[in-house]
């Protein structure tokens, strides 16, 4: 299998109106019927990760307290993966379809971070009602809104 081609759909932006994902304009009509859902899964690219090393990193020491000491790339959501791709479930808080603007209430991604898809979230395809997690992450939050609330610095190593 040979090279995909990805292009960017839009950018984040954060700044002091907000969080937003600012779509380019020839995407603005894929905005059509979003209105209704409250939350989107946001494809994004680890673009200041975009590196030969990072791309080749399978296997590094864990942030995480109580996990074990070396985690596999794809027991982590580090941007250190052999494709820079993030996933993000982010609450919608406005649409602007004229400006081809989503509204977010929060988003881990940087100012300028290109957006590569959107899909909306609907928990008969995304939500797991009793997801089995290893131990050392079992008493994290079970939802984004309690994540919002909890001391996240008492997960990660300092």
């Amino acid at each position: 299998m040979g090279n995909f081609m990805v292009r960017p759909i839009g950018r984040i932006r954060s700044d002091e109106h907000g969080m937003r994902i600012e779509l380019e304009r020839e995407f603005i009509p894929a905005l059509t019927n979003l209105d209704g859902f409250s939350y989107i899964n946001v494809l994004w690219w680890f673009h200041q990760n975009d590196t030969e090393e990072s791309r080749s990193k399978l296997v590094e020491n864990s942030p995480y307290k109580n996990s074990p000491d070396k985690l596999g790339t794809f027991a982590t959501r580090s941007p250190e993966r052999p494709n820079p791709i993030a996933l993000t479930c982010a609450c919608i808080t406005h649409l602007d379809f004229d400006n081809g603007i989503i509204g977010l209430a929060y988003i881990d991604a940087d100012d300028g971070t290109p957006v590569i898809d959107i899909k909306p979230y609907t928990p008969s395809l995304d939500r797991v009602e009793h997801p089995i997690v290893p131990d050392w992450c079992a008493n994290w939050p079970k939802s984004i809104e309690a994540s919002g609330d909890y001391d996240w610095s008492t997960v990660f190593n300092a």
